[in-house]
């Protein structure tokens, strides 16, 4: 056996003090960022290493001389403008995973950071409180002094809000980039140094080119980059995914300095996610794979609940129907489950734009393909509260009817594009009385909900408008689903929560006028046990019950 040099033994030792960067650097080997260690100077090749791997290299000498940063070592700074549902869990996880790079989020909204650095998040979430409590104070921090941290960044996230614009050009279905292009004005305003800009929010194809033209303009000679990283969180599980995402995406520029750019930030996610697992494309192809990715999913919803609808006229049960088209493998069992509507923030507001783009290039028949995903999801929400009111003798007028879930789904307390919304608005237009639950959703923004003026996109027949003290007449907000229900003619689910699977409807029932009706807009419940109970039951795309076969099916 050959004799172990001086250098051989260091080497071996410091192999062994490494192991873990060294298995973080084998990940990287395929993008061929290589370097040579030796034994007189661990260090002393960093420059040749990815950002991210030479920050590792540096942060484990920094521990072994006890937490002493020498000054040729700087700490990667990230800034996210926006603390949202996007911004702020997706800040969280990278802080975690990352934990020698300082993330900042930052707003102009003093009580949304007041809440991020207490005890009580602005937004419910699962397994965010603690990744946020591992982070806080440590390398992840929440402020309002956005300019202060938007000078010291070197990665700028950009997650603010892009609403559908509700008046001007492109009314109603193009996005409202107000918000970004203020964003990108201060931020050319405030920077010293070049900077990686990261679009985060959804926005229309080719924003890039435009925000990348504000920011060279108001430059003063700072170099900055554009990437496009759209994310692809389901709210209810945004943790998981952020830890095991399906993909990471990430556009920039065909150019030295744009792959440049789209490197430093594949190094920063590939601290936790496997290489490749994150797809680099160009600024349009990022941009528009967000769009694409959000209509195609509501598209398979709108789909199963137009199935829904002939079920219900012919007998056949939708459940049946999507498991048989499920097990094909070409089409897979996701995004199957007929409902009352899709909601949320996204899905609506993405296919609008998406429906304008196709309109401002020339293709009104890809535009109007898309209208009717949304046609659909309209008229699903209409056909249902359309339900509740023929079931019922034609008529709810006078007639307390709880509500049982308003968020739109489970496990989140978000409201945007609920179909509670308009499924609670058509009945109050019926003059029915509505108790309302949802374990996280909270009165104020209920009724901040059904006050507020909805921009009438396409409908044949315009939805009604409400002021608050109109809605303050019809609507109460309870604490539980028993007293909703209590001296109530009818009950509706609107949002999947667990907690409604086990609800004790016998006592339910006992407390209700009858004949008692269930509406279940999410096909959570039994509907035949409801059935022995005493219930006259509605399920989505079920065989009707024989009360509801002698009802009109449009009031």
């Amino acid at each position: 056996m050959r004799k172990a040099s001086g250098c051989d033994v260091n080497v071996y030792l410091y192999q062994r003090e490494n192991r873990h960067l060294l298995c973080h650097f084998h990940r990287f080997r395929h993008n061929k960022l290589f370097c040579f260690l030796t034994h007189s100077s661990p260090l002393a090749h960093l420059s040749s290493l990815s950002p991210s791997l030479s920050l590792a290299l540096a942060h484990s000498q920094v521990s072994r001389n006890k937490g002493k940063r020498t000054q040729n070592q700087k700490m990667v700074k990230i800034c996210c403008l926006g603390a949202g549902y996007v911004g702020g869990p997706t800040m969280a996880v990278m802080a975690l995973k990352c934990p020698e790079i300082e993330v900042a989020v930052v707003d102009i909204s003093e009580p949304r950071i007041n809440a991020w650095n207490s005890d009580k998040l602005p937004i419910y979430e699962p397994g965010l409180d603690d990744v946020v409590k591992q982070c806080r104070g440590r390398n992840l921090f929440f402020s309002t002094d956005v300019e202060k941290h938007v000078f010291e960044s070197d990665i700028v996230f950009v997650s603010v809000n892009t609403p559908t614009k509700t008046q001007g050009l492109g009314a109603g279905k193009a996005a409202d980039l107000t918000y970004w292009e203020s964003a990108a004005r201060m931020i050319a305003d405030v920077s010293k140094s070049s900077k990686i800009v990261v679009e985060k929010s959804t926005v229309p194809v080719r924003t890039a080119e435009a925000i990348e033209k504000i920011l060279t303009h108001n430059s003063k000679g700072i170099e900055f980059q554009i990437l496009s990283n759209p994310e692809f969180l389901a709210e209810g599980t945004a943790i998981k995914d952020l830890y095991n995402p399906d993909r990471v995406l990430i556009g920039g520029r065909d150019t030295p300095a744009g792959q440049k750019a789209i490197e430093a930030l594949r190094d920063v996610y590939a601290h936790w996610v496997p290489v490749e697992q994150i797809i680099c494309t160009n600024l349009w192809s990022a941009e528009l794979s967000k769009l694409a990715a959000n209509a195609f999913l509501a598209q398979r919803i709108s789909s199963v609940n137009a199935m829904s609808a002939l079920c219900e006229a012919t007998g056949a049960d939708v459940t049946q129907v999507a498991h048989a088209v499920g097990t094909d493998t070409r089409i897979g069992p996701k995004f199957l489950n007929a409902s009352v509507g899709f909601g949320g923030s996204c899905f609506q507001k993405d296919i609008l734009n998406l429906i304008y783009i196709c309109e401002c290039n020339g293709l009104p028949e890809v535009a109007n393909y898309w209208k009717q995903v949304v046609k659909v999801n309209d008229y699903q929400k209409i056909r249902f509260a359309n339900r509740v009111v023929s079931s019922m003798f034609n008529t709810v007028s006078g007639k307390k009817i709880a509500i049982l879930g308003f968020a739109f789904k489970k496990d989140t307390g978000d409201t945007r594009e609920t179909p509670a919304i308009d499924v609670c608005n058509r009945l109050v237009a019926d003059k029915a009385k509505l108790s309302i639950y949802d374990p996280q959703v909270s009165e104020e923004q209920m009724r901040k909900d059904l006050s507020m003026a909805r921009f009438d996109w396409d409908h044949k027949v315009p939805l009604p408008q409400y002021k608050a003290e109109g809605v303050s007449e019809q609507v109460s907000v309870v604490s539980d689903a028993y007293e909703a229900s209590k001296d109530a003619h009818g009950l509706c689910v609107l949002t999947e929560w667990d907690e409604f699977k086990s609800l004790d409807f016998k006592r339910i029932f006992d407390g209700m006028q009858k004949p008692a009706f269930v509406f279940d807009g999410r096909n959570i419940l039994d509907a035949e046990k409801l059935r022995e109970i005493g219930f006259i039951v509605y399920s989505i795309g079920k065989p009707l019950d024989s009360w509801l076969k002698d009802m009109p099916s449009v009031a």
